[in-house]
């Protein structure tokens, strides 16, 4: 069975990447937070195993937030914890459905959903003081640093008016003892400029040598369908669009003669294919007529974001491809590498055709989905034009049943509300032993 032997950093580096894709293209968020950490982390002597989950739940600690442009914009207010607004734990308990039954990230769930408590327990779980777990304590406070900082220029002259809001919310937000451990480490100038250092993030993570894990199918496989809930959240009308392009890509790969592990990388590789798309704005995924220039080139952009995250894990090279370049064409017209047709692997290939398949079979915003008939008509024309690849897609029309199963299926996940924290990929379409 499949198995890969990854560096947990590298891999927190790219889920980092990816989260902060979705605050605003740029966002380092997640790292500075978990910078802080580490210097708070440092006062408290905290140390290893504790320091890895610590670091960890900090690079995840918005997770919940990252499928909703609306939540996004409202816990990046630095004065959302003055406004005990109650829906402002409505992303870290979503932070918490979506890791505490994942075999990689359970240990950072709880963390994550305590991050907004309050240390005088004005908030909706009732934890008041040392009942508040120290990792969510600690969090809560670098959060509400790294917000602060953003527009703080130059730094060192103006981190007093960070420091000072800490200290006044001691005892009824943050923790007095953590807010001692911050006051402490950000009496050094190192600390503030590490921060706005873009430099810092590569010795950051060279210093967090936690060594290499092996990960198996079952553990990538849960990594990948965490991911593929966000992307597909993003928009009701494409619910659970990757777990049907990650079906229909496998059913296609049989048929082509892939192997068992070639399969898992399918299945997971259809299940990461839009990963750039939480870089693209909710309003337009969900816009219900047609996008404008502009729109067109932000959602272009998608597939270049997918590939260069994974392409992060050097272990990843052939699924960055699989996943990636789903846009690229036999005619080297495609985007966003225009990669030629003597380039384009079989897997590519492949997932091409299922992303196009399942796109023309589920309903879309601006339209209902097609009938076999239009379907078949519109990809074969795509044939003709040089765009997909003639033998898959007369594959994929043979197999037309099966696929079209896949659809339903996912629109009964959908209808269920079951995309939202669907503990499995059906097993039930070329699942390999």
């Amino acid at each position: 069975m499949l198995a890969l032997t990854l560096s947990p950093v590298n891999l927190m580096q790219t889920l980092t990447m990816t989260l902060d894709l979705a605050v605003d293209g740029t966002g380092v968020h997640q790292l500075r937070t978990a910078i802080i950490c580490r210097y708070i982390a440092e006062e408290l002597e905290i140390r290893s195993p504790e320091l890895q989950i610590l670091l960890a739940s900090a690079m995840l600690h918005d997770i919940g937030a990252a499928s909703s442009q609306e939540e996004r914009e409202r816990i990046a207010n630095p004065e959302l914890e003055t406004l005990l607004a109650e829906n402002i734990y409505n992303h870290a308990e979503e932070g918490y459905q979506l890791l505490h039954d994942s075999p990689v990230f359970y240990g950072c769930a709880t963390a994550i959903r305590h991050h907004h408590d309050h240390w005088d327990g004005n908030n909706p779980s009732g934890l008041a003081g040392d009942q508040i777990p120290l990792h969510s304590r600690i969090i809560l406070v670098a959060d509400r640093v790294e917000i602060r900082i953003s527009e703080l220029r130059p730094i060192l002259g103006k981190s007093s008016v960070v420091r000072e809001y800490i200290q006044e919310e001691a005892g009824r937000i943050f923790d007095p003892d953590v807010v001692d451990a911050f006051i402490t480490c950000s009496e050094k100038e190192c600390f503030w400029l590490d921060l706005v250092n873009p430099d810092h993030a590569n010795a950051f993570h060279r210093e967090m040598d936690w060594g290499r894990t092996r990960f198996h199918a079952d553990d990538l496989l849960a990594m990948a369908r965490l991911f593929s809930i966000l992307i597909d959240r993003t928009s009701r009308f494409t619910a659970t669009h990757s777990r049907s392009v990650s079906e229909v890509a496998v059913i296609l790969a049989s048929h082509f003669g892939f192997c068992e592990d070639e399969l898992y990388l399918m299945r997971i590789a259809g299940l990461l294919h839009d990963l750039g798309k939480l870089s693209v704005p909710n309003a337009i995924l969900e816009k219900p007529g047609p996008l404008d220039p502009s729109e067109r080139l932000l959602v272009r952009q998608h597939t270049y974001y997918t590939y260069r995250i994974l392409q992060k894990m050097k272990e990843f090279n052939q699924l960055a491809r699989w996943a990636a370049w789903h846009h690229e064409t036999l005619d080297g017209n495609g985007y966003p590498f225009h990669i030629p047709e003597s380039a384009l692997t079989l897997g590519s290939r492949i997932m091409a055709v299922a992303d196009i398949f399942v796109a023309l079979a589920e309903n879309r915003p601006y339209r209902k989905k097609l009938d076999f008939d239009r379907l078949s008509s519109i990809m074969r024309g795509m044939v003709n034009n040089h765009k997909i690849t003639g033998l898959i897609v007369e594959s994929l029309l043979a197999s037309y049943p099966e696929a079209n199963q896949v659809i339903l299926e996912s629109e009964e996940l959908a209808k269920d509300g079951c995309h939202l924290y669907y503990p499995s990929i059906s097993s039930s379409v070329h699942t390999p032993a």
